[in-house]
């Protein structure tokens, strides 16, 4: 199903005013679309049932699938989540920053049980984006954001992005150019006394195991169709076209996204995620490159290996899950 096209003055550039009216709209329970450094996101009132509800009806998202709380600053994520000492050291070093911490929940911090999917955990971050973080300061409540797309599909690292795959689902579209990171944040839960890496995104294992050591891994849910983080669905970021991982050889028919300076030949229309092996600019240009190369007049997506390391793991767990059998699409409510 076609998204509405948005009607004109919908898409508004980041000032003063326009930011004051997105937190108005907010505080009306409307959905207002938001940059961030990783993605844009679709916001709405963390602690208002309506709004959350308005959310997931916009995505056609599972109702399962549970929300990330974005914040101003550590205070305000302390009123909603209860944060250890582990937490406090990750937040002191990497937010504002593209780091989802799930933490134990505080009843008493408001934010709506169907934004945690009925969980005692909050997934909460302070984005590293002015735009984002004005927004907040202005509606001064946590602001829930997942990803501004139809559920399943690639994430919009620009307002016409969030445009052609919502429209008029959203009341505004907060336009703060091309997103810097590219891929989601991190999700890492600190629930048990083991750091459990949920989602790999725009911040490096590494960069987190050297604050805190070891970090366990939970990015297969134990239950599959009950994930405890955003983006753990096995289907998902998905093009319209099948996706071919890991190719060494391109067909005259598939679309090649590309990666490194070795590229072989032959491709419909090939888009270069990194010429020089850079995977900070190849994860800003995945989502991007993605939707430019999934055009009706090529049968499959290939795409050149990537290393899995640093920023290249959140490549490739959002590679996989473009490539993994789809669910059936869900219907618009």
């Amino acid at each position: 199903m076609n998204a509405p096209t948005p009607p004109p003055g919908r898409i508004r550039p980041p000032t003063a005013d326009a930011v004051a009216e997105a937190a108005r709209l907010l505080d009306a329970g409307e959905l207002v679309a938001f940059p961030t450094e990783t993605v844009y996101g679709l916001g709405g009132d963390a602690t208002s049932d309506h709004a959350v509800a308005r959310i997931f009806a916009a995505k056609g998202r599972p109702r399962f699938n549970p929300l990330i709380a974005h914040v101003a600053d550590i205070a305000a994520a302390e009123r909603i989540a209860r944060l250890d000492d582990r937490a406090l050291r990750l937040a002191a070093r990497f937010w504002p920053g593209p780091l989802t911490l799930v933490l134990p929940r505080r009843p008493e911090g408001g934010v709506s049980l169907l934004a945690t999917a009925g969980l005692d955990t909050v997934a909460v971050r302070v984005p590293a984006h002015p735009v984002a973080l004005a927004l907040l300061a202005a509606f001064a409540r946590p602001v829930a954001g997942p990803s501004a797309n139809p559920s399943g599909r690639i994430s919009p690292t620009s307002a016409a992005h969030v445009a052609d795959g919502l429209g008029a689902r959203v009341a505004m579209i907060l336009d703060g150019g091309e997103c810097r990171v590219g891929v989601e944040s991190t999700v890492l839960a600190l629930t048990g006394p083991e750091p459990i890496l949920l989602r790999p995104g725009g911040l490096a294992r590494e960069a987190i195991a050297a604050v805190l050591g070891p970090i366990g891994d939970g990015t297969v849910p134990a239950e599959p169709d009950r994930p405890a983080a955003p983006g753990q669905l096995a289907s998902h970021y998905a093009p319209e076209r099948p996706v071919r991982l890991d190719a060494a050889t391109v067909a005259a028919d598939e679309a090649l996204l590309a990666f490194g300076p070795d590229v072989p030949a032959g491709a419909a229309v090939t888009l270069q995620l990194s010429a020089a092996g850079d995977l900070a600019e190849a994860a800003a240009n995945l989502f991007a490159h993605l939707r430019r190369l999934d055009r009706p007049d090529v049968r499959r997506i290939a795409v050149m290996p990537i290393p899995a390391t640093g920023l290249g793991e959140a490549i490739n767990d959002r590679l996989r899950r473009a490539a993994a059998p789809r669910p059936e699409p869900p219907a618009f409510e």
